[in-house]
């Protein structure tokens, strides 16, 4: 049922330009540029700051914890006192944070500054959702979370082959201090933001765990479908250097270049969901992407427990990765529209939820040993049947609701 909120967040919605999307595109972003940029630059950190491997990464495991915390503390908050001040004092303290890890002496500093920077570049994603959700419902708001994932999920590909590159003439520290800069761009960017969280609707959720949200099957479906299907394409990343070089012995360059073929994929994908969010419907479209996804994994398995040669994987990789543009800002969208009065906690818990499945899914695709795609083939296949099982079931309709389209496009019809 509308209400006034409702059509003011409708009407909103229309004015969702480049003066919005770019700083909220850039706010997404910050976090995967965080982890992965400065990957490749892992075995000149273990000699420069004395240090073992296992510490160096502890320093991505201490923020990708303070990502997954940091939601939980900025999500709430944003819902009690608004939007902007949680938002702006997260980025100032990310921006110190980001300097004391381009400047740490010693891999102590290093850790406790980027678990420090993780919790606070955290404040971006989160309330960069939410105030998504507060200006825009329906359509809307999956054409508009459709384009910042497509930041987003591209990020995490991208990252790791830019600090590739980067790494020789810059070093590790030159690495971080891009990471902060990217920071002092983002809280720039802000200026051209307002509050979108009328003094009225606040008050929000007095924890993370609110009521309203556990007892949403839409938010509980269409969030563990976003996480999971978010772990699919992890298990790809964390595996793939060692799946195309290894295994199928392509060189550094057509590595690259297979990766840059599936981000290319995601990006298409993403950019095709935003285009039709209005004729086919946020929902219609994630059912598509997932169902793709899942088939593609299932090939990934067979070929894998076959024996065949991995060259064969190749094509099916593609068709796992690249529909996840029609996943990640559809189910965002229906999922954040059951939420909407307490929508910064609601973006909370999605998002801590993926960094927590993305730090699981890590270690667990080198399971098995080498010379086998298998573990993450299996990683693959489990994460995509829950993702798949979870939406399904987030978005069933009890008997006798009407199925034609109008209903299909509004996510917020189901409360």
């Amino acid at each position: 049922m509308s209400t006034p909120d409702t059509a003011t967040a409708t009407k909103e919605s229309t004015t969702l330009g480049a003066r919005w999307l770019i700083p909220l595109a850039l706010l997404t972003a910050l976090a995967p540029f965080g982890t992965d940029l400065y990957l490749a630059a892992f075995p000149t950190m273990v000699d420069d700051l004395s240090t073992t491997e296992s510490g160096i990464q502890l320093s991505l495991t201490s923020f990708l914890i303070g990502a997954g915390v940091g939601q939980l503390i900025f999500g709430p908050i944003s819902d009690r006192i608004g939007r902007m001040r949680p938002l702006v004092i997260g980025l100032v303290i990310a921006v110190a944070a980001g300097v004391a890890v381009a400047l740490a002496p010693t891999i102590t500093v290093l850790v406790i500054a980027r678990l420090v920077q993780g919790i606070c570049s955290a404040a971006g994603m989160v309330i960069g959702r939410a105030m998504i959700s507060d200006l825009a419902v329906g359509d809307a708001a999956a054409r508009a979370l459709s384009l910042l994932m497509l930041v987003g999920g591209v990020a995490p590909v991208i990252a790791p082959l830019l600090g590739s590159l980067l790494v020789e003439p810059l070093g590790w520290r030159g690495l971080m201090w891009i990471v902060a800069a990217l920071c002092l761009v983002a809280l720039i960017g802000t200026t051209q933001l307002r509050e979108t969280l009328p003094a009225e609707r606040r008050g929000g959720a007095a924890t993370p765990f609110h009521p309203s949200m556990l007892w949403s099957r839409s938010y509980v479906g269409n969030t563990l479908g976003f996480a999971f299907g978010f772990a699919t394409m992890m298990a790809y990343i964390s595996a793939s250097s060692f799946l195309y070089q290894d295994l199928m012995g392509l060189s550094t360059w057509q590595y690259g270049l297979a990766f840059g073929i599936n981000a290319l994929g995601l990006m298409l994908s993403s950019g095709i969901s935003a285009r039709l969010a209005d004729s086919v419907g946020p929902r219609r479209l994630a059912r598509i992407g997932l169902s793709v996804n899942a088939t593609a994994i299932v090939a990934i398995t067979a070929i894998a427990l076959s024996g065949l040669d991995p060259l064969w994987l190749v094509v099916p990789i593609f068709f796992a990765v690249a529909p996840l543009g029609l996943v990640f800002g559809n189910v965002t969208a229906l999922a954040l529209s059951t939420v909407r009065e307490a929508s910064g906690t609601g973006s909370a818990l999605l998002g801590a939820l993926q960094f927590g499945l993305a730090g699981l899914v890590a270690p667990l695709v080198s399971l098995g040993g080498e010379g086998t795609a298998l573990p993450m083939a299996l990683t693959m296949l489990v994460a995509t049947v829950i993702a798949n099982l979870a939406f399904t079931l987030g978005n069933r309709r009890p008997a006798g609701v009407d199925r034609s389209e109008p209903a299909e496009k509004d996510p917020s019809s189901t409360r």
